[in-house]
């Protein structure tokens, strides 16, 4: 699977066919999330959706939102914060759900 070829948005026509009120409807949300209007300033909402597209790794998101990010005013170094951030939840999962795959192996683990 090719990242964003030009072709790509092609496939949005298939919602647009099946699914029309649906697309709408996110659309709108999506506006609703990133509106100028919100409490949060726009740059941190794009930085916390570059931290949230990482660590869903949507290459999709990753990009636009990164470009929302800078144009909102966000820097290298905030992005990079942003990254770190991501890193450090991702791994806090992972170590976090390893005490629950201690717990669900059936292994003896007292000590």
């Amino acid at each position: 699977m090719a990242y964003q070829e030009p072709e790509d948005s092609r496939f949005t026509r298939v919602y647009q066919e099946t699914t029309p009120d649906v697309l709408e409807a996110f659309g709108a949300f999506n506006q609703a999330v990133f509106s100028d209007e919100r409490m949060v300033p726009k740059k941190y909402l794009e930085l916390i959706a570059v931290g949230v597209a990482l660590t869903t790794q949507c290459s999709y998101c990753i990009d636009a939102h990164s470009k929302a990010a800078v144009a909102a005013g966000a820097t290298e170094q905030e992005l990079a914060e942003a990254a770190w951030v991501a890193a450090a939840i991702r791994s806090g999962g992972a170590f976090a759900h390893g005490r629950l795959a201690f717990k669900l192996s059936g292994a003896d683990h007292q000590r």
